[in-house]
């Protein structure tokens, strides 16, 4: 074995397994089941114009080198982005843990009470901070947030306003620039109509349906808003704030005011600026708007024993119930991030945020007072963290901070604004006077004390207490913080126990040398707003990764700015409209998408202003193209797009795309191509040869980004040469083409720390390492096809009996049985392992994909608990309900108790194969009241006895 090849290690099927693995599929060699999975029309007939892979060491070595490219210089620019400290506590034992980092999005509560428990922390934090009554699970960033915050007031409009037309929203001129760009992108194709300027000056009429504050300004100008909301109050127009967290330790929190949502980022709160991200953005609203918050809520129930739990709450408000009906297209969190912005306040607790923020807004008063010692004016009559300083010439101040390694923000030729934060000490504040002394030739005075003034009105400080909960006061010491997340992730199954089977998910491995670089400070400590000079490393492996993509997707340009899949198709949808409108068709709105997509792809259609037709399937999953061809020539005028998976979410290569594509171009429109499934795809066919004309890519599913417990993602879209133009720019940083659409997501290039590690991944895999695990998906997914086909039915396969990299198994015959597929996904945790994906895209199934990752000895162990299960299904009978899949899962309490009176065994319940002895996973509550949790919604750490019935 050749120890320095990275596909040897990143695909667990060796040449050892082949033989028999393949006879079980019923094929001679992997190039028959390659024949037989993919159609020949489509096949790539070359290798990837890629290099070959290198080792783990020589990417490490090589990475270092791009590392010692970008120039760490202390930065003060602000503008939503501060240095902060992450401490080393929770650096090693979450942001470094795939116990952490590897666990799926808790939709199986049971086994994922760890990182709900955090999540919960995590919204208790913000509510108490916003003072709001609500919080969600995080969001993607502060201007995608904002957004959000615009749409769902816009969908709160009173029957009224809707009735007379009110779609203005006030935006105030104090507003971060890149959240300006990004409402922009939003607010057109919901006919909503931005008017930007001062608040002090707004007429509050009846047009208006809301308004946006910025708190601080985006120079730091702290002002009261109070009269603001209360005058918008009585005109019926709704209120969201966007606010620094940190600040709001020391502020007035807007929920006093009366404000209905409150937005903004945790990444000051221990998360790396990552050159942009990724960072967990907050929402706080109103409880009434319950229904209406877009992404996720973790809310207390209780389970079967009738003992405390968490899961997700009220998910029928998510796009994939509500489809094309839904207000917003989230379908992820910023979950890891989230984990770390939490027990960031854990640690600290809130007086060690009381400290951190006052120390902050010391070094900040010091600086501002020293400054007008010496005759500078400081414009902000009340400010946190940020001044705004009159120069004679910000050029020459530019010239002499960069040569001191420092970042200011330089607002117009004598205007510069400076953003400290919590890493400031007393030396970095004599730095930054040293600057403006020599860029003014002045000389520094004896060093008498300064009077420091007020900085913050007193009607503006806060008064109100803030995490008073347990959980904010316990955990101080590094030892008990350490223990604290030891026991949370005792209560998760991650990546690191077990193999997670989820189709359309992908939990392949996520190497620890791709994850090692993402602590390193040279990738960590940069700001997205830093002159591109200072990023060099940073940008040659964004240049390399949108090129890599290029020649995997065959198209001509990549943007990775949108940080999430579901905001690659929005970007992906945006630029197809303006391709539309720039040759004069902007009235091209009609989307086609086929009845078996996912719940995004309606969502993001109805926000890029498009109008959703659906075409059916036929009995076999494929795309009914009898009624695709009539309901794309029927609407030929109005086409825009199609959206397509491919392979579908069925997991077929149809042999008709092309046929499709061909249509779908014929009738004027453009093909948008899902990637969720694109690891079938790398290296033996692309969206380009499909006849697809922009596609987006989940690069934490194909390019191995870590799903840390439901985030980060990113989403980046792939375009054809003519969409090439219209990729989205950012109005601080120029990005996109020379027709660009307005911002996507809120920094430049997206969650840059995080591609990192899909750079990697395609760097020591190589041409031939990506097709290999191309093919190894496939493989692994016919194996267990092949291993269950006796005792489960497959619902759909291609035209030579083949499933792509994923299948589904269809769980509706053992209702006869009194056995329902929740049934099935709560008794494979006994067995120690989470559930495929349930119930998507056809009720009753689970979907499952292997990934190339996993071993031929893992594949077996995995069918080997489903085929036990069938076995115990056929025991099971519906008129007794008593049996184990019932009761399933069952939990070490459970089990040890002084009574048992189940008709099975306590070994059959907690070992049923004798693997599970060698291993065993407990789950540390039995199954979830989901309705119960929805009924009496309790989303923060409240006393959890106040929310139990007796």
């Amino acid at each position: 074995m050749n120890t320095e090849v990275f596909a040897a290690r990143h695909i667990g099927i060796t040449e050892r397994d082949l033989p028999h693995m393949l006879k079980t599929i019923g094929v001679e060699s992997m190039e028959q089941l390659i024949y037989e999975t993919i159609p020949d029309d489509i096949k790539l007939n070359k290798p990837l114009d890629l290099p070959k892979g290198i080792s783990e060491h020589e990417f490490l070595s090589h990475l270092n080198e791009l590392a010692k490219k970008n120039k760490v210089f202390k930065t003060y620019i602000g503008l939503g982005y501060h240095e902060s400290l992450t401490p080393s506590v929770i650096k090693r034992n979450i942001l470094e843990n795939p116990g952490w980092y590897t666990a799926y999005t808790p939709y199986q509560a049971e086994i994922a009470q760890g990182r709900l428990e955090a999540l919960l922390n995590f919204q208790t934090m913000v509510a108490d901070l916003t003072g709001m009554e609500i919080a969600n699970a995080s969001l993607l960033d502060e201007s995608t947030a904002a957004a959000e915050a615009m749409s769902m007031l816009f969908e709160l409009r009173s029957r009224q306003q809707k009735k007379d037309g009110a779609v203005k929203f006030f935006v105030s001129e104090e507003i971060l620039p890149q959240t300006l760009s990004l409402l922009e992108t939003r607010a057109i194709p919901l006919g909503i109509e931005l008017v930007v300027g001062n608040h002090e000056g707004f007429d509050f009429s009846d047009e208006y349906y809301g308004a946006l504050l910025q708190y601080p300004g985006k120079h730091g100008q702290v002002n009261d808003y109070a009269s603001f909301v209360e005058k918008a109050k009585a005109n019926e127009i709704k209120v969201a704030v966007a606010a620094d967290i940190l600040s709001l330790v020391m502020l007035t929190p807007p929920g006093e005011w009366g404000v209905d949502a409150v937005v903004g980022t945790t990444q000051r709160f221990g998360i790396p600026l990552g050159y942009g991200g990724p960072h967990a953005a907050f929402f706080a609203t109103k409880e009434a708007y319950k229904r209406n918050i877009p992404g996720r809520i973790i809310g207390i129930t209780k389970d079967t024993d009738g003992n405390p739990a968490l899961r997700m709450a009220l998910q029928t408000r998510e796009q994939h119930i509500k489809r094309d009906k839904a207000t917003s297209n989230i379908c992820t969190a910023q979950v890891l991030l989230a984990v770390m912005a939490g027990m960031y306040a854990v640690y600290h607790g809130p007086e060690g945020l009381k400290y951190i923020a006052g120390k902050v807004h010391l070094q900040t008063k010091k600086l501002a007072n020293t400054l007008e010692n010496y005759g500078f004016e400081q414009l902000n009559t009340a400010y946190f963290d940020t001044i705004q300083v009159k120069v004679k010439n910000t050029e020459r101040l530019r010239e002499i901070a960069e040569s001191k390694s420092i970042n200011l923000y330089y607002i117009d030729d004598t205007t510069v604004s400076i953003s400290l934060n919590e890493a400031v000490s007393d030396a970095d504040v004599n730095a930054l006077v040293s600057c403006f002394l020599e860029s003014h030739e002045l000389k520094e005075k004896s060093s008498a004390n300064i009077e420091l003034e007020e900085a913050i009105p007193t009607h503006l400080q806060r008064q109100a207490p803030f995490m008073e909960h347990e959980v904010f006061n316990s955990y101080h010491s590094e030892t008990e913080l350490m223990r604290y997340i030891k026991k949370l992730e005792r209560k998760d199954l991650a990546l690191n126990h077990s193999m997670i089977s989820l189709g359309s998910c992908t939990m392949k491995l996520n190497a620890a040398s791709e994850m090692l670089p993402l602590s390193w400070p040279e990738w960590g400590n940069i700001h997205p707003f830093v002159p591109v000079n200072q990023a060099e490393g940073y940008q040659e492996v964004l240049k390399s990764l949108e090129e890599q993509l290029n020649v995997i997707t065959g198209f001509s340009a990549t943007s990775l700015q949108p940080n999430s899949g579901a905001q690659g198709e929005y970007a992906g949808l945006m630029v197809i409209r303006a391709y539309h409108e720039s040759r004069g068709e902007g009235h091209r709105n009609i989307c086609l998408i086929p009845a078996s997509a996912h719940g995004t792809n309606p969502a993001s259609a109805v926000m890029a202003g498009m109008k959703v037709v659906v075409t059916k399937t036929d009995e076999k999953g494929n795309i009914d193209m009898v009624d695709l061809e009539e309901k794309a020539e029927k609407h030929a005028e109005n086409l825009a797009a199609l959206m397509v998976t491919y392979p579908s979410t069925h997991g077929v290569f149809e042999s008709s795309i092309k046929q499709i594509t061909k249509l779908i171009h014929d009738n004027g429109g453009q093909v948008y191509m899902d990637g969720a499934n694109m690891n079938a795809q790398v290296g033996l066919t692309n969206p380009a040869t499909i006849g697809a004309d922009v596609c987006h890519l989940n690069l934490h599913k194909t390019f191995a980004i870590p799903h840390g417990g439901g985030g980060p993602g990113v989403g980046p879209i792939c375009v054809a040469e003519h969409l090439k133009p219209f990729l989205p720019t950012n109005p601080v940083i120029e990005t996109g083409g020379e027709n660009a659409i307005t911002a996507i997501s809120a920094a430049p290039w997206g969650s840059s720390l995080v591609c990192l590690i899909s750079y990697g991944y395609i760097k020591m895999l190589g041409t031939g390492g990506l097709t290999k695990a191309t093919e190894a998906a496939i493989l692994n997914a016919n194996y267990i096809k092949g291993r269950l086909k006796d005792k489960f039915d497959v619902l759909y396969t291609g035209e030579r009996g083949r499933a792509a990299h994923e299948m589904i198994i269809d769980c509706r015959p053992f209702k006869a049985n009194g056995i329902e597929v929740t049934d099935i996904a709560k008794r494979l945790i006994d067995y120690g392992f989470h559930a495929p994906t349930v119930s998507f895209p056809v009720a009753g199934t689970m979907m499952i994909e292997p990934t190339e990752s996993e071993s031929r000895a893992e594949l077996d162990r995995f069918c080997d608990a489903l085929l036990s299960i069938r076995t115990e299904i056929d025991e099971a009978s519906a008129d007794e309900t008593d049996n184990v899949l019932k009761n399933a899962p069952h939990t070490l309490g459970m089990l040890t108790s002084d009574s048992w009176s189940h008709p099975y065994s306590r070994e059959k319940a907690a070992y049923p194969l004798p693997y599970v002895a060698e291993n065993k996973f407990w789950p540390s509550i039995r199954r979830t009241d989901e309705a119960f949790g929805d009924r009496n919604l309790m989303c923060t750490c409240a006393p959890i006895e106040d929310y139990i019935e007796a």
